[in-house]
């Protein structure tokens, strides 16, 4: 189980990328912290979440 935003979800063996566009998170306009690091956007394919991991996700948003 891995920790997503402060919830407990089952994305253990995962990508970056595919835990991304399950969420609804495909518009590219996100940052995400993997165990209080910053995944470059890049290496969101390549990076595997573990079981135990926590990854906050957030969306940028404009306004002014």
């Amino acid at each position: 189980m891995v920790k997503v935003n402060g919830e407990i979800i089952d994305a253990s063996g995962k990508s970056i990328a595919a835990l991304l566009e399950d969420m609804n998170f495909s518009d590219g306009r996100v940052a995400v912290e993997l165990n209080e690091t910053i995944v470059p956007r890049n290496t969101y394919h390549e990076k595997i979440i573990k079981d135990g991991d926590s990854v906050e996700i957030v969306r940028f948003v404009g306004g002014g």
